[in-house]
């Protein structure tokens, strides 16, 4: 096997990484366990009250932190709210918002009939139940020690990344979540007083599921792969 990095120099530092390469049947098993892991995770709208964790809460931020971004900038902050006040604040807003979207008329009729199947509507009920409301904030630009703005780049498919193991990771410790994206969002910025070099990405309610909880009886798209040129 040729070194590809044998005669390459360096202008920033470098480190190198050999993870361990595993035998491709145990791999394939691997990749079938973890997908099967997956298949039992679903949006839930549906909590219990039970208490969670601080460290749940840290462990799956830390799991998103792992996420590739555009140069590296890691352009999202990931914000708590444990308090009931403050998570009663963010229900009424994201509620007042939600009810102009379905009985004010302003989701479009293709959007409400997507939607149809879900049961979805303007009561988020769930959001004063929960322990946990993480709100994501994409950082459009990065302020530096010098009160200078760093640019950031890609960001919206980083933070995008960065959510999906964050999904991932609260779904390994056997908590629920949902992918709640109200829209507009300005009154998360208000409310957690964010700097204008950020903007709310999606807000995420975080518990165990309720004893009753139930979800849509859905199914997974069967054709999300081709390969090119076709076999």
């Amino acid at each position: 096997m040729t070194n590809q990095t044998a005669a390459r120099e360096h202008s920033h530092p470098f480190v190198p990484y050999q993870p361990p390469r595993l035998d491709q049947a145990e791999g394939i098993a691997r990749g079938a366990d973890f997908h099967d892991f997956l298949e039992t995770r679903r949006s839930v709208r549906f909590f219990a009250s039970d208490p969670v964790p601080r460290e749940m809460i840290e462990l799956a931020v830390a799991a998103a932190n792992t996420a590739p971004s555009g140069a590296h900038h890691q352009p999202w902050k990931f914000i708590a709210i444990s308090d009931p006040e403050v998570r009663h604040r963010i229900r009424e807003a994201a509620e007042h918002e939600e009810r102009i979207n379905y009985e004010g008329g302003r989701l479009p009729e293709a959007w409400r009939t997507a939607l149809a199947p879900l049961e979805t509507d303007s009561d988020k009920s769930y959001l004063d139940v929960v322990p946990w409301i993480v709100v994501v904030f994409a950082e459009k630009s990065t302020p530096l020690p010098d009160g200078d703005l760093r640019k950031n780049y890609y960001v919206n498919e980083s933070v995008s990344i960065a959510c999906g193991l964050f999904i991932a990771a609260l779904h390994t410790m056997g908590l629920a979540t949902l992918t709640h994206t109200p829209n507009p969002m300005a009154f998360l910025s208000e409310i957690l007083h964010r700097p204008a070099t950020e903007r709310p990405h999606s807000l995420f309610p975080i518990g165990y599921p309720a004893p009753d909880c139930e979800v849509p009886a859905l199914t997974r798209k069967p054709d999300a792969l081709e390969f090119f040129p076709p076999a």
